[in-house]
């Protein structure tokens, strides 16, 4: 067996992008959440898409818990719920990816011998909604 070498993301964060986005499930959906977020209980408890940013990368973009924020990376924008957390460290903010508007802020980069998509990791940005 043929050990697997690391290889970095894609992407790393610059001076337009500085935060690294990963993307992951929430206990209460699956998969994509086509059910679901139809289902009423599931839909209830977890209804809308949203980001968990750290206190510190907040106080800097002047973000409150609770706000609408812009998440935008090289390939487009969508909306999202913000959660002030420390459940999530400085420089990093995670989307579920249940949620319609999740991979289009996502890369289309894949991985050359698994030749799947890389959607577990990107450069982003966030800012306040006006």
């Amino acid at each position: 067996m043929v050990p697997v070498q690391y290889k970095p993301a894609s992407e790393s964060p610059d001076n337009e992008c500085p935060l690294v986005l990963t993307t992951g499930r929430v206990a209460i959906h699956h998969n994509a959440g086509s059910m679901t977020r139809r289902s009423p209980s599931p839909a209830e408890r977890e209804p809308d898409l949203f980001i968990e940013i750290n206190p510190i990368d907040t106080g800097t973009l002047g973000i409150k818990n609770g706000e609408m924020v812009e998440v935008s990376s090289a390939r487009g924008e969508t909306t999202a719920l913000a959660r002030v957390t420390d459940r999530v460290k400085r420089g990093v903010v995670f989307m579920p990816f249940h949620f319609q508007g999740t991979n289009v802020v996502t890369t289309d980069a894949r991985d050359a011998e698994a030749r799947i998509p890389e959607f577990k990791v990107a450069a982003c940005k966030v800012s306040r909604r006006e």
